[in-house]
């Protein structure tokens, strides 16, 4: 009987030894993603201090405690019912594919737009800003109405489509930004990739995470070459950001960017749908490993967290992170998520990360994002029928044009061109041509590319699996959605190439697609000749 009646008032416990090495992880996760929007933010967006570390941080640390909080409080309701104290809560953080395309496909162009066309610095960084939150915004509510649709999307999209999609972006934006930024400081980089690779893939065991290891040994290789700036007074303006910083709406910011959701849908429609069906496989991931949680639930906290990001400021969507099973290998179980979400969401708050950056530079991280590229890329080929790799392949080619054309433009800028004396106009083409550089296809495929590789993917997947008619209706959509400019068409800024939207701008792409639906529905049709006869 006193038995019975101490099983029935059992709690789990909300912290355990294991939640320690289970902090360290998730912590250093969130601590590079941070990291990197202040990169990002400052150095390639140009964003003053004050909209870093005074909104956008802020608004981030609070869906990192919203989340983490929500999923800890899972976990613990979960291991009260079934009375068992192995329950390990669903790791969360921001997302970092969503991170680049943001910043690379939607906020800079929009502000290399708005500075083409004569607009002042901070007005163009206003817009940039405003956009990005428009896309987390979107980000959010897509995820927030697939809790309620997970089931549709999964059957609708081949995972080839959408995991080849992700993979591209991955292998452009990601693995090779930092590989090239990796060769460029060998030193710390060559060396902080070997510990990476050793203790994530060669599964070598150290009394502390990997990852802590590489960031350290990292830390102290950039003290000792030099890579860390001892300037008293960058110190110092760092340490003046530290203080707190409580967000606050932007509800009427993001009202007067409401006309900037129309020409980036080709970006945030699908990053949503993947962060949805990402999201749903890290669910299954953990139902694998032995935590059922509830999908609809789950995937709610996901898409509330990050419309509280965008309502508060931040241009940076939240998901569900990959390894589950890791943590809960390692000894994680609830603690682990809701620390994570104090001690990241308090710093946030406090404005801590700017020291952070200059104690801890990218370089000595980089490795880290180095290796998510990698995991992402080699899961579009693992997670998919091996019959499917053609498809996948395919699907890899626009995000790596789109980040090719970004490199273009950026060494046309670095050369002089753009400028009020020499904007970006057609005879560029011609002289990148005869160097054999085809920049209008490269221009052509950024333009849209998610979109582009999705299909492209699915289209594959159809005709590899005899589905032709499939294949010519996914053709068919991929030609009007060239025709009204969702994908391909362009056109050129002061010094940028930005997607053209109207009636029959892409009329040549579209064109060819609709030979290729018609290619494909003869096919379809020959071959059920075959088969009836």
């Amino acid at each position: 009987m006193h038995s019975d009646l101490k099983q029935k008032h059992w709690r789990p416990q909300w912290f355990v030894r294991g939640d320690v090495d289970g902090f360290l992880g998730l912590g250093l996760d969130n601590l590079i993603q941070v990291l990197l929007i202040i990169a990002l933010c400052r150095n390639v967006l140009g964003y003053p201090n004050e909209l870093v570390f005074g909104t956008i941080l802020p608004a981030t640390g609070i869906s990192l405690l919203i989340g983490n909080l929500a999923y800890a409080h899972q976990a613990h309701q979960l291991a009260s019912i079934e009375k068992r104290s192995d329950r390990t809560a669903l790791p969360y953080g921001i997302n970092t594919v969503s991170l680049f395309a943001y910043v690379f496909l939607v906020m800079l162009p929009v502000k290399l737009t708005a500075l083409g066309q004569g607009m002042d610095e901070a007005s163009a960084v206003r817009l940039s800003w405003q956009a990005g939150m428009v896309a987390c915004l979107g980000s959010g509510l897509i995820e927030t109405v697939g809790a309620f649709t997970a089931g549709v999307l999964r059957r609708w999209l081949p995972r080839a489509a959408l995991l080849a999609t992700l993979a591209g972006i991955a292998l452009g934006y990601i693995a090779l930004g930092f590989l090239l930024r990796t060769y460029a400081q060998p030193v710390v980089g060559l060396t902080v990739l070997a510990i990476v690779l050793v203790t994530y893939y060669g599964r070598l065991r150290l009394p502390i995470p990997g990852g802590l290891l590489a960031v350290v040994i990292g830390v102290g290789l950039a003290w000792s070459t030099g890579l860390i700036d001892s300037d008293a007074s960058r110190w110092s303006q760092e340490a003046s950001q530290i203080g707190l910083r409580l967000p606050h709406l932007e509800i009427a910011n993001l009202w007067n960017a409401r006309g900037q959701l129309l020409p980036w849908l080709g970006v945030i429609v699908p990053m949503g749908l993947f962060n949805v069906l990402g999201s749903l496989q890290n669910i299954e991931s953990a139902e694998a490993a032995g935590d059922r949680y509830c999908v609809r639930s789950s995937l709610l906290i996901d898409g509330i967290g990050t419309m509280a990001a965008a309502g508060l400021g931040s241009c940076f969507p939240t998901t569900i992170y990959i390894g589950h099973p890791a943590w809960k290998e390692m000894g994680a179980r609830i603690g682990y998520s809701w620390l994570n979400g104090l001690v990241m969401g308090s710093a946030c708050l406090l404005g801590v990360f700017g020291l952070v950056a200059e104690l801890v530079p990218i370089e000595a991280g980089m490795a880290i994002v180095l290796y998510i590229g990698i995991v992402i890329a080699a899961q579009a080929f693992q997670a998919t029928p091996s019959t499917h790799a053609p498809a996948v392949a395919l699907g890899l080619l626009p995000g790596l044009a789109g980040w090719g054309a970004s490199l273009i433009k950026a060494g046309l800028r670095a050369g002089g061109a753009g400028s009020n004396s020499e904007p970006f106009n057609s005879a560029l083409l011609g002289r990148l041509q005869e160097a054999d550089v085809w920049a209008s296809g490269a221009f052509a495929l950024e333009q849209g590319q998610i979109i582009t590789a999705m299909l492209l993917a699915a289209m594959l997947v159809y005709v590899i699996e005899q589905r032709l008619l499939a294949a010519s209706f996914t053709s068919f959509l991929a030609s009007a959605a060239s025709w009204i400019g969702i994908i391909h068409a362009w056109r050129f800024t002061q010094a940028d190439t930005v997607l053209e939207l109207g009636w029959g701008v892409g009329s040549s792409w579209a064109t060819g697609y609709l030979l290729m639906a018609v290619v494909f529905m003869l096919a379809g049709l020959h071959q059920r000749r075959l088969i009836s006869s």
